[in-house]
């Protein structure tokens, strides 16, 4: 076997004791090991499920436990998991930066009936959207996946959407998704020190939001609203806040989305559901955090 094809020892070390096990008289499953390298081929090639080599066990087999997890929540699980590891090793930033990216549709992917005009997204074990995340756009068929990266550039929180949704409108639905356990009694954490977000973000509404919850603002604000502010005079008060220099650090969300879409099966989609293709995209992120931070930490 290849080993580009192959999950680590030490990453496997990891992922191993958060997977779920056999209960009762039921027949025994192929080696989990064997089943999410496979899973993890079909995302990282963007290949057909039915492409799956042999030495990966049935496609079928394969694809049914993926779906199966995707549908109980355990890759979501697995992640928070990994997320919440890294927080107790002190090597979370919880300086993170919002961002969207574009994928496009292949054909395979959109073969389900669609319902369009409303607004709607997926988040992780609600209901599958109507629309299955995919909208119009110049470019087609496309997806758009709203992402919160730490500090060092790992997936905190994502929620998908058609293409066609504005980043602005998504800021407050991504960033209320961070969950990470404090591996005590008490809640889980949700709120960053600060947001660093393009002139995609700058609305008022977003501004009142982070304010609200306590959570610092790194945004520039954009021409256009400047002149009004300045128009206004002293009833336009003074300009928001901005640090050119922590502004600089924004970059770690581009960068998680080149490591993510390093897997073909996730710069283009070709899984018909969002909930499919959600999953697909947290197994990659899981890797990231388990690759920088948590090897030999098992």
């Amino acid at each position: 076997m290849h080993e580009r094809d192959v999950i680590s020892d030490d990453a496997w070390a990891v992922i191993e004791p958060l997977l779920p096990v056999v209960q009762g008289r039921s027949r025994p499953w192929l080696p989990h090991r064997m089943v999410v390298e496979g899973i993890v081929w079909r995302f990282r090639t963007g290949s057909p499920w039915r492409d799956l080599p042999e030495r990966f066990g049935p496609w079928n087999t394969v694809f049914k436990r993926f779906d199966r997890w995707a549908k109980d929540g355990t890759w979501q699980e697995i992640l928070t998991a990994v997320q919440a590891r890294s927080d107790q090793l002190g090597k979370l930033d919880w300086v993170v930066s919002i961002d969207s990216t574009i994928t496009r549709v292949h054909q395979h992917g959109a073969t389900l009936a669609r319902t369009t005009g409303a607004r709607s997204n997926y988040t992780i074990l609600g209901p599958e959207p109507s629309d299955h995340a995919i909208g119009k756009s110049r470019g087609g068929l496309t997806c758009k996946i709203h992402l919160v990266a730490d500090g060092r550039g790992r997936p905190l929180s994502m929620i998908l959407t058609p293409g066609n949704v504005n980043d602005t409108t998504m800021l407050a639905d991504t960033i209320d998704r961070i969950r990470v356990p404090t591996g005590g009694l008490g809640r889980p954490r949700t709120r960053p020190e600060r947001v660093l977000a393009d002139k995609g973000y700058p609305s008022r509404a977003n501004r009142i939001y982070l304010a609200g919850r306590g959570i610092k603002a790194t945004i520039p604000i954009k021409a256009d609203q400047e002149r009004n502010r300045r128009k206004r005079g002293s009833a336009g008060g003074r300009p928001p806040a901005f640090d050119a220099e922590i502004y600089k650090r924004r970059n770690v969300v581009e960068r998680s989305f080149n490591r993510l879409k390093n897997w073909r099966g996730i710069a283009m989609r070709s899984d018909k559901t969002a909930r499919n293709y959600q999953a697909g995209v947290t197994l990659a992120a899981t890797l990231i955090w388990i690759n920088t931070d948590l090897l030999n930490t098992a």
